[in-house]
Order: structure tokens, then sequence, then C-alpha cells
């Protein structure tokens, strides 16, 4: 719903009705609840896209990103609470990495 609504307005109506979402959406035979774009025209009556979505990113600067610098922190704070589940994780780990190695076998090239 969210991305219908920016299709529309990056196609030149400022302030997209219910009507207008439902139109995007059933161009490509998706599903239409009407109350859940009634209730996102609805949020977003009188505010211009581009406000919201600079309001957003105001608030995502917090949370940081890019090349999972944060990840360390968190994980260094949270080993010491959550000591047993340590060698929890590497049984994982190791599962994955297994299910890699079989797909490999496969004599199935997609591109060749």
């Amino acid at each position: 719903y969210c991305a219908a609504y920016l299709m529309v307005v990056l196609a030149g109506n400022e302030s997209p009705s219910a009507a207008d979402v439902q139109k995007v959406l059933e161009s490509v035979e998706a599903e239409y609840d009407s109350s859940i774009a009634e209730k996102l025209v609805s949020e977003l009556e009188g505010k211009t896209v581009h406000e919201v979505i600079a309001a957003g990113k105001e608030k995502l600067k917090g949370f940081g990103g890019g090349g999972g610098g944060g990840a360390g922190v968190a994980a260094a704070g949270g080993g010491a609470a959550a000591g047993g589940a340590a060698p929890e994780a590497k049984k994982e780990e190791k599962k994955v990495v297994e299910e890699e190695e079989e797909e490999e076998d496969m004599d199935f090239d997609l591109f060749g």
C-alpha cells in the first residue's frame, strides 16, 4: 500500500486517494483491502511525502548502519548476559554450512 501510494505521488498526484492506491494495486492484480488504503491515506492527509520521509530519516539516524559496525558492540554487550547461547549458535552455523555444500554438489548450472 505504501509503495502504491508513493508511485501515485511520483506520477504527480501530491495527495492520492484510496481509489488511486486501489487502481495501482489492481493494475498488478494485487489484493486490495479498502480499510488499509483508507487508513494510510488518512494518516498521510495534510502531509507531503517528502516531509514524512525526511522525518523518518531523522529517526533512523540513531540506528547506525552500513558495514555492520553496530553489531560488534551489541554482540560484546549481550555476550556476557547470554553465556549459554554461544554453543547453540555454533551448531546452527555448522548446519548452514553443510546445507550450502549439498547445493554445490548439484549438476545444475543456471547460466550454462
